[in-house]
């Protein structure tokens, strides 16, 4: 780990142990009910912050044409949430944004009617840009998360290979403009913080895990009968599932392996026709966008748990994987690294070869070595519990120092 790069941890308090409550006001540029790793992280924090007794607004993008501040419910608890005026990004299926001028003129009113004792920003692309400086100026502590890839959102632009590398330096230099307004900087991995620390000329980043409550999961004891491979996520095409498909028809056929890929998303339908192509339409289940109880029983009744992209900075729906008790087998890129040790396989990424013989090595294990790398994954996801985010938050919010 580098120098800079710290992994920040603090024991879980419960609620506010007997100290005045925080006003925390969250800034997202995506948030429920959008579906991605950032908006959920959003959501969990402010849950789980207004469970411990904590005061949460939440500043984010008007999901429809309906903007103002209303009453939400989220995991069965009422958040104020002030929606912005959005529109649709035309190149996206689902994503709405907040014209950037108009982003200080809209939340300079709620910054001075919430006066919170922190805002913490969850990126720097247009809400989260406006809205620090404001907080800067007002003499609002700020806290800034970073779970923006620019490869991911520059999927959707009309940059072409030639101009991708000065796009993507243009974005990170726009990054730091951002980020050096911050009292504090975090990310979900350390191999996410030394990354951003780099892009972002060596400012001092914290590794915090986004964290989940892996008491809503369930594993199974022993392993199933059937060899199903599971995919949970956004439908994208950072998330390469085109190599997961081709890596399943590589597959020995005495294995008579199955794919269930959970979750909605463009990609849906090239990769329907691509299973048709490969004579898989038979052996791959589309679930779509469905509840958090059907999610998680597919989860539970998977074999193994694959990640085939190339952008993850830490990967939520790996680690539900995880807290079911998966193997995991996920490219070798980004921060997935970071949560493969024992627990199953890294695969060469784009390479489906590669990525279905680390599959093979999973659904032909032996029943000791299978138990082994399930056992791995639960033990894993102790470090990523969603009290121990929680309280590690809470300490940056009110300005303390974390180990």
């Amino acid at each position: 780990m580098s120098q800079d790069a710290t992994t920040a941890t603090a024991e879980p308090t419960g609620a506010t142990g007997g100290r005045r409550p925080l006003r925390v006001l969250i800034a997202a540029d995506t948030f429920p009910p959008d579906v991605n790793g950032a908006a959920t992280f959003a959501e969990q924090l402010a849950v789980g912050l207004a469970e411990r007794g904590h005061e949460v607004h939440v500043v984010a993008p008007a999901s429809s044409r309906h903007y103002g501040t209303f009453d939400e419910e989220h995991r069965g608890v009422t958040l104020v949430v002030h929606r912005l005026k959005s529109y649709k990004w035309p190149l996206h299926a689902w994503l709405r944004f907040v014209w950037p001028w108009s982003v200080r003129k809209w939340t300079a009113p709620i910054l001075d009617a919430v006066k919170p004792d922190v805002l913490h920003i969850q990126s720097h692309v247009v809400i989260g840009r406006g809205i620090v400086h404001e907080a800067h100026d007002r003499g609002i502590r700020v806290v800034a998360t970073n779970h923006f890839m620019p490869e991911n959102l520059l999927e959707y632009t009309p940059f072409g290979k030639r101009t991708l590398p000065i796009a993507l330096k243009i974005a990170w230099n726009d990054a730091a403009k951002t980020y050096r307004l911050a009292d504090t900087i975090t990310t979900p991995t350390n191999l996410a913080a030394d990354y951003l620390r780099r892009a972002i000329a060596g400012q001092r980043v914290l590794a915090i895990s986004c964290g989940i409550d892996a008491t809503r999961y369930v594993a199974r004891e022993g392993r199933p009968a059937h060899n199903d491979i599971v995919f949970v996520g956004r439908v994208a095409p950072e998330k390469n599932l085109d190599v997961l498909v081709r890596a399943l028809a590589a597959l020995p056929a005495e294995l008579e392996a199955t794919l269930t890929i959970v979750g909605d998303g463009e990609m849906i339908p090239k990769l329907k026709a691509q299973a048709k192509e490969l004579g898989l339409e038979d052996r791959i289940r589309f679930l779509g966008f469905v509840s958090d109880e059907v999610k998680r029983q597919a989860l539970t009744n998977a074999t193994v748990f694959a990640m085939p992209s190339t952008a993850e900075l830490q990967s939520i729906s790996s680690l539900e994987g995880m807290a079911s008790g998966l193997p995991v087998v996920a490219a070798d890129s980004m921060a997935l690294p970071h949560l493969i040790d024992g627990n199953g396989y890294l695969f060469t990424p784009g390479d489906e070869q590669d990525l279905a013989a680390r599959l093979t090595a999973v659904l032909t294990a032996s029943d000791e070595d299978y138990v082994a790398m399930r056992e791995r994954s639960l033990a894993m996801i102790e470090a990523h519990d969603i009290n121990r985010t929680l309280s590690t938050f809470e300490s940056l919010y009110r300005g303390e120092p974390v180990a």
